[in-house]
């Protein structure tokens, strides 16, 4: 799935993003919006992930949504 797409289902998808992330609380989910940097964002900043780990998680799970 693209990020477009996450973007536009992000309340369906926000769940899917808190199973993977648990760390990030409702607030910020709600903030992110489906954004892919502001989730690669909160990745670093929640988990001490540099950007380049927190991109790749971020894109790897994008593409298990598709699944």
């Amino acid at each position: 799935m693209n990020w477009d797409q996450i973007e536009g289902k992000w309340k369906e998808m926000s769940g899917k993003a808190r199973a993977s992330w648990g760390e990030l609380s409702d607030d910020e989910l709600d903030q992110i919006g489906g954004k892919r940097e502001q989730l690669i964002g909160k990745l670093q900043q929640k988990y001490g992930m540099e950007r380049e780990r927190a991109e790749k998680e971020a894109d790897d799970w994008a593409r298990q949504q598709e699944s």
